[in-house]
């Protein structure tokens, strides 16, 4: 069965040298990796965790506000300006 994986260069790199020196075919080496893996039976570690972030909330009187990114964003370049100005006497 044929199918796309979108995969790190340097993981196909690695697969690539590895069947390279032992004269092996690229889809050896990977189905071999992929078969070792499953039958490891150790979840793996995600190269990147995504963890839900919750923005943050200021109360102001007796309603609660929920920031948006790109409020947070303007907020936050808002006060590098300030502080660039500030560092540099205007």
């Amino acid at each position: 069965m044929k199918t796309t994986l979108d995969l790190p260069e340097e993981l196909v790199r690695e697969m690539k040298i590895r069947a390279a020196s032992q004269g092996r075919k690229l889809r050896d080496v990977a189905t071999e990796v992929i078969k070792r893996g499953l039958n490891s039976g150790k979840p793996v570690k995600p190269e990147t965790e995504f963890r839900r972030v919750k923005l943050p909330m200021l109360a102001g009187g007796k309603a609660v506000r929920q920031f948006t990114p790109a409020e947070i964003d303007e907020i936050l370049l808002q006060q590098e300006v300030e502080w660039h100005h500030e560092a540099s006497g205007r």
